[in-house]
Parts: structure tokens; sequence; C-alpha cells
């Protein structure tokens, strides 16, 4: 059939079918379904508050759970592509992702009070966002039935995440997590966070804010110098 096509068809038009098609099926029609989702997620949860900034892009598996109210809302051109997912926990619920923010493949994000990802913020594949966790402490009540601990998640400016992580905590302005780490404590701004559970490994903002300073001003001992201190084994 190409062969065919190809001793029918002239050259340049031709180029201008492959042209048409790489144009359809990489710009135009991606963001034609994106469209879609968007309009049918409104429509799917007609209890919440659902606003989407301009240019807006929902990828191919886009899902907003929030059959009983809450707030979700984005900037201008942020991308939560394939296989996202959020959950909204009820009506004083608010979900809002900071404009040119690029959310990778298959991130979940459960949002049971306050949920705020800033300007051009990076979040990488399979990572989980949660601003609550289960109680468990009393051994006489089955899990499901001890409720939860809330607490607002915040992720400043310009902070990335890589993939594969799980973020409980607050992120700093252009903050680095880095791949597999589970952030349980507050990551400063400027740092480099990695491990389970995240720690700073370096800091590369502006001279006298560097965290493990002070860390170390308050135990009376000097911090420790950026090459001395070795980031955890992949």
């Amino acid at each position: 059939m190409r062969s065919l096509a190809k001793a029918l068809l002239p050259p340049a038009l031709r180029a201008r079918l492959r042209g048409a098609a790489v144009s359809f099926g990489y710009y135009r029609g991606p963001i034609l379904m994106s469209n879609i989702r968007k309009r049918w997620v409104v429509l799917r949860n007609p209890q919440a508050d659902i606003r989407f900034g301009a240019h807006t892009f929902c990828g191919p598996g886009f899902k907003l759970h929030a059959p009983n109210g809450g707030t979700f809302v984005t900037g201008e051109r942020v991308e939560l592509r394939r296989d996202f997912r959020a959950e909204l926990g009820g009506p004083d619920s608010r979900l809002e992702i900071g404009s040119g923010s690029y959310l990778t493949y298959s991130v979940l994000i459960q949002c049971g009070t306050t949920i705020t990802i800033g300007e051009r913020v990076g979040i990488g594949h399979c990572t989980s966002l949660y601003d609550g966790g289960h109680r468990y402490r009393d051994h006489q009540t089955p899990l499901l039935e001890q409720g939860y601990d809330y607490r607002p998640l915040l992720i400043e400016d310009d902070a990335t995440v890589l993939g594969l992580c799980t973020v409980v905590n607050s992120i700093g302005r252009k903050a680095m997590v880095g791949a597999n780490s589970i952030v349980t404590r507050p990551v400063p701004a400027y740092t480099l966070a990695a491990g389970t559970p995240a720690r700073v490994i370096d800091y590369f903002g502006p001279p006298g804010q560097d965290p493990r300073e002070q860390k170390a001003a308050d135990n009376g001992a000097s911090a420790p110098a950026a090459e001395d201190v070795k980031p955890p084994s992949p």
C-alpha cells in the first residue's frame, strides 16, 4: 500500500500528508482530546469548583475524583501528562497548580485540606503527594475507622521532584528532591535532598542561608562541606 501511494502521489504531496499526520498526531489531536477531557471532568464533578488556566494540557488517562466537591485550579500552560490523577476529599479541599508547572506520567495527588504547587514546578513520573495520613495508634479500632491527620502541603516556585518519590511535607523554592525519595520533613529552599527519609545533602542558594550551617550553629559545631556529604547510594 505504501509503495502504491509512493508511485501514485507526487513527492510534494506525500511530504504534505506526512506533515499533516505528524501535526494532528502530536499537536492538534492531543490538544483536541485534552479539551474534551477538561469538559468531561467538569461535567462529571458538578459539586466541585474546577478551573483550568489557559493552555492547560490534560493527557490521556487524566482523572479528577471530587464527588463531594472541593476546588481544583491550574494556572496557564500547566502540563498534566498521561495518567495524572487527583482526588479531593470534600468541599473544603483545595488543590492549586501554578503556571508553567509540569507533572509527568502517573502522578497521584490526594488532597484533604490544601495542596499548593507553585509556578514552574516539575513533578517526576510515579510520584505521589499527600497532605494527610492514616491514624493507626488505636489498636482496638480498625485502621480505616481511625480517621486522618492532615497538614497543608506547599511546593514552592521552581522546585523539582524527580520520579518515584512520595511527598508528605513541604518543599522550598528551587529545591531539588532526588528520585526514589520520601519527603517526611520540610525541604528548605535551594537545597538538594534525597533518601528515605529525604535529608539535605547539598545547598546552592545565597550565602549565609545554608540550613546545615544554622543547624550546626545551634549544636555548636561547623557545617560539613558539600564535598564531604555523600549522596545516598542509588
